[in-house]
């Protein structure tokens, strides 16, 4: 009897004849958690993340806004209903109208939100005429759905020479005629507010990754070495760094918006830290 109530629990854990799903943890892939909310699908968002069905009757709903910033690119707000954002459950089970967004720009990734304001740099968006998607995910990255299709908005976005408010160019003083004066010095390590320190190695972060929180205006240093080669990626920030296979590459950024941002690698997809910007 006892042996008999072990299988039966195993067989419980497992599912319906298929293994026990694993949480998404920062320093492992996407792979879908053991949530009960609504229906897996077989199909995907198109980026490999599945469909998570639900009724329409309270499902999650999003809309999508972006207004030009009178200083740089313009300012995206998000509207929701029946949807909650849950930024300190991510990689946790799907909970019913719970998760967070993905924004992409004409298909592309641009970074995820854990909210409903995001401010959008013009340096990130080409010239020309262009559409602005944001999709709501659940905790487990899976993709709400309604009828077999993403939950999502969309909106356009033209962005004409030089962008919407031009940077901040007012705050510069320009150079004296006929002088160059040659690239902006760039920060070194050394002049870091913070360091963050993280190795890749058989696919595995180390040390597991966390939350680096800094202030607005701070300098972080990212010293990353891979056992194979990558590429490391800011998101929100648009910033790129080559990982040469074996060696430490740095990258120093200052952290001049808030919110919540990763950073991950593009071929492995792991997740390296989450800056913390207040």
């Amino acid at each position: 009897m006892v042996t008999l109530l072990l299988l039966l629990a195993g067989g419980a854990v497992a599912g319906c004849g298929g293994r026990a799903t694993t949480h998404h943890k920062p320093g492992t892939t996407h792979e879908q958690a053991s949530g009960s909310a609504g229906t897996l699908l077989a199909a995907d968002d198109g980026a490999g993340h599945r469909l998570r069905e639900v009724p329409a009757g309270g499902a999650p709903k999003v809309g999508l806004a972006a207004r030009p910033d009178s200083e740089d690119g313009w300012n995206l707000q998000l509207t929701v209903e029946d949807f909650r954002f849950t930024p300190d459950s991510t990689g946790g089970a799907a909970l019913p109208g719970a998760g967070h967004a993905h924004l992409e720009l004409d298909g592309r990734k641009l970074a995820r939100l854990y909210g409903p304001w995001f401010h959008l740099p013009a340096a990130q968006v080409p010239t020309g005429t262009h559409t602005l998607t944001v999709r709501l995910y659940a905790d487990d990255h899976t993709a709400w759905a309604v009828s077999g299709k993403p939950v999502q908005a969309t909106a356009p976005l033209t962005a004409a020479e030089g962008g919407p408010g031009g940077g901040h160019g007012h705050d510069a003083t320009p150079p004296p005629p006929g002088r160059d004066p040659g690239p902006a010095p760039q920060p070194t390590p050394e002049q870091a507010d913070r360091t963050v320190t993280v190795t890749v190695r058989d696919g595995r972060v180390s040390p597991a990754p966390a939350r680096t929180e800094l202030r607005r205006g701070e300098r972080v240093a990212l010293r990353v070495t891979s056992d194979r080669a990558d590429t490391l990626h800011v998101h929100g920030y648009d910033k790129e760094l080559a990982l040469p296979a074996g060696q430490e590459a740095i990258l120093v950024l200052t952290v001049d918006r808030t919110g919540l941002f990763e950073v991950e690698t593009h071929t492995s997809g792991l997740v390296l830290t989450q800056l913390l910007v207040r």
